[in-house]
């Protein structure tokens, strides 16, 4: 496995690899649910194939008042994740290489980035889209893996590629978690003890949808309101959104006819979690 930190670099190692070229865009911090979507990348390209991970803390991604300065970082630990699961090339540029002192251009998706994680972070979207799209321009992948997990990332960044007609595939990986339920997340370790007890009530909620919709039950009000006192059971959580939308438009659903997502965001302390529920082909 080798280590680029310029572009340069990345290009001269990219000229002598095999294609295709698989891209997973990370943050570093990694952990399973990373680790998972190198399997996912893999598994598209076959062996014969090359599979490239960033690890780049995005500053365009957070606000002033949010954690990027305390977001974790272990590049000696992350390196070693990777090899574990077979990368060939990891992309670890200085903040300098992505973003000139002067940068000026931004990319703006505004069809499906208003609402759900959107509405409480207007400037995420941009962030990531901008990032992606540089790193996409870099590396020149012929797909690249993104997690379920973050399902409203995951739509925004499909639409991008579609209206920017990148030659791109892009694959998700599904949610990984925890024995006890719990989507993998690297922001998890910012739990405290209590905190992270509690935070079960998110996938727990989830389950108790899914049982409702399996059951019969199609108004999103009344999966609204369920899911919403189920979170509140846990004292220490402050409900961001709790959104019933379609899947596929991320528009609010007035009936849940035979498909759905389920997406939460939920904060306990300084430490803001999400979580979704994606079913599809439903009976009428």
């Amino acid at each position: 496995m080798d280590v680029c930190t310029s572009i340069e670099d990345l290009r001269a190692q990219l000229r002598t690899r095999p294609r295709p070229v698989v891209f997973v865009p990370t943050m570093g911090a990694l952990h399973e649910g990373h680790l998972s979507l190198v399997r996912v990348g893999r598994a598209w390209a076959g062996e014969n194939a090359t599979v490239v991970v960033s690890i780049f803390v995005n500053p365009t991604q957070f606000a002033p008042h949010e954690d990027f300065d305390a977001y974790p970082r272990d590049l000696d630990r992350d390196l070693a994740l990777c090899r574990t699961v077979g990368v060939d090339l990891v992309f670890a540029p200085p903040r300098e290489v992505i973003y000139a002192p002067d940068a000026s251009v931004r990319i703006v998706e505004d069809g499906l980035s208003g609402g759900l994680c959107g509405a409480s972070r207007p400037h995420f979207f941009g962030g990531v889209c901008t990032v992606v799209a540089k790193l996409f321009h870099i590396v020149q992948p012929d797909a690249a893996v993104f997690g379920e997990k973050d399902f409203q990332q995951l739509a925004v960044i499909r639409r991008m590629v579609r209206d920017l007609y990148w030659p791109i595939e892009i694959l998700g990986g599904p949610i990984v978690r925890e024995p006890d339920g719990l989507a993998m997340s690297s922001r998890n370790q910012y739990l405290d003890v209590d905190s992270r007890r509690q935070a079960l009530v998110l996938s727990q909620a989830l389950a108790l949808a899914s049982e409702a919709i399996q059951a019969g039950e199609r108004e999103p009000a009344v999966l609204q309101a369920g899911i919403e006192t189920h979170l509140l059971t846990a004292p220490l959580a402050r409900i961001d959104y709790v959104a019933v939308v379609d899947p596929d438009r991320l528009s609010p659903l007035t009936r849940i006819a035979d498909q759905v997502l389920i997406a939460l965001a939920v904060g306990f302390g300084s430490t803001r979690l999400i979580d979704n529920l994606c079913l599809r082909n439903l009976p009428a």
